[in-house]
């Protein structure tokens, strides 16, 4: 009978035992749902919080001064509107998106500039020095011209090879510059983001299967962006899709434009054709080429430029806002 009671009374306090254990992890288990949804719900009052300051305290600028330096791209050669290219349609852009905005515009785009020249232009010229201080957002295209000095010597070359080798040279001098540039800008103004606008192919319609041209310029623009991401907000926008393809944007239409041009071309880049091509003011194969000089965009053709611009803008739309 002892052993009985013995055992009984060790199963009753085996089981209290047991019911404390549960008990234990019950309590537990609450108490980590309690901190982790504690938790959980102090992060999204404090997210809250936070992007309720933000959006009280920014502001839109009531005036913002955009400045522009570079080549013929900033100068706005071809536009047959002579609204001064991307400049006076991105300016536009602005007003339309925000109201309250008023924008001024200052252009130091001359036609024919390389990196180099830019940049010795930026160190004569003290009102340039002024602008830049001011400045709310920089806009920059650049590097074009430096290009066309190594492939207008190279281009009626057929060794592709030979070409390519010439633009590697040139790579390393013209980042360099870049960098020369960029630097002397950025120190002009540290706060305001610059944005450098891409080069493109303005004959890629006519000579789309030569593969030497479409290298080098897509060489030249990872070159650009390269250099540029070592600033700080300094963004890169490519329109070099949107200009050299023009309206053939699809694959498709891209595949039969190449199919007819090299039954006229076979691939190589002929002396006569390219003088043709660039004396014809009366009709380009790209819809956003101007007939003026059949190189630099048309009214058109900045108008997609200013749209690639202003997307990006709007993306780092820190010269926009001010924070009270």
């Amino acid at each position: 009978m002892e052993s009985g009671h013995s055992h009984y009374a060790a199963f009753l306090v085996k089981g209290e035992n047991n019911e404390k254990s549960i008990k234990w992890l019950w309590g537990a288990l609450l108490l980590i749902l309690l901190i982790v949804g504690g938790w959980y719900g102090y992060q999204r009052f404090i997210r809250s919080s936070i992007s309720q300051q933000q959006q009280v305290k920014r502001v839109e600028k009531r005036h913002v001064k955009l400045v522009a330096v570079g080549d013929s791209l900033t100068y706005g050669q071809g536009d047959e509107k002579k609204n001064g290219g991307y400049v006076g349609i991105i300016k536009q852009k602005i007003q339309d998106k925000y109201k309250k905005t008023s924008v001024s515009t200052v252009n130091y785009g001359v036609s024919g500039d390389r990196s180099d020249q830019i940049l010795a232009r930026l160190n004569k010229q003290a009102e340039m020095h002024k602008d830049l201080r001011d400045a709310d957002v920089i806009v920059m295209t650049v590097g074009g011209n430096d290009l066309m000095q190594t492939l207008e010597k190279d281009i009626m070359m057929q060794s592709q090879a030979k070409i390519q080798s010439n633009v590697n040279q040139a790579q390393g001098t013209y980042e360099n510059k870049l960098n020369q540039l960029f630097t002397a800008v950025r120190k002009e103004n540290k706060q305001a983001p610059i944005f450098v606008m891409s080069i493109y192919n303005p004959v890629y319609t006519y000579f789309p299967d030569v593969v030497a041209i479409n290298d080098s310029i897509n060489q030249w623009n990872q070159a650009t962006q390269s250099v540029t991401k070592k600033y700080s907000k300094m963004h890169f926008v490519s329109i070099y899709k949107v200009m050299s393809y023009g309206q053939y944007q699809t694959t498709a239409q891209r595949q039969q434009l190449i199919q007819q041009e090299e039954k006229v071309n076979h691939g190589k880049v002929q002396q006569s054709q390219l003088l043709s091509i660039m004396s014809n003011k009366n009709h380009n194969l790209n819809e956003y080429i101007s007939t003026e000089d059949n190189f630099h965009p048309n009214n058109l053709g900045y108008q997609h430029m200013a749209s690639r611009l202003f997307k990006s803008m709007v993306k780092y739309d820190s010269w926009e806002f001010v924070r009270e």
